[in-house]
């Protein structure tokens, strides 16, 4: 009896630890944004134009954003948050799209390297650049 009732012991502990350490995994940070894209419609070329984007940590621990990086030299993401978000929290960035030498249809991707789910999230613009 004592023999079984060890082995009870050791699986019932190795389920505990099992269930402990899914909790664990499940704990990210989450980005919802309040857009994924914005398009700034029609702009002449060489115009420079900038969105805020502004997003919420639906997640379940602090937000820690590492980077954020625009497909190409014309879009950039500043003033994102250096400080973790805390959950329920909101925060911004701005995009800045330089439109010289890009003319016709644009779509462009920042990717924001952060502590959720993915490890990497997207926001995209697009713009009609008139030539």
């Amino acid at each position: 009896g004592v023999i079984s009732f060890s082995a009870f012991t050791s699986v019932n502990t190795e389920k505990e630890n099992l269930k402990t350490a899914e909790v664990a995994k499940k704990a990210f940070a989450k980005m919802s944004f309040n857009k994924a894209i914005h398009d700034f419609g029609d702009i002449n070329e060489g115009d420079m134009v900038s969105t805020e984007f502004e997003f919420t940590n639906t997640g379940d621990k602090p937000l820690v954003i590492v980077s954020m990086k625009g497909s190409c030299g014309c879009t950039v993401a500043n003033d994102w948050p250096r400080e973790p978000i805390q959950v329920g929290a909101k925060g911004t960035f701005t995009v800045k799209f330089n439109s010289k030498g890009k003319p016709n249809q644009q779509h462009k991707t920042v990717t924001i390297v952060a502590n959720t789910e993915k490890g990497r999230e997207q926001v995209k613009i697009r713009a009609n650049v008139i030539p």
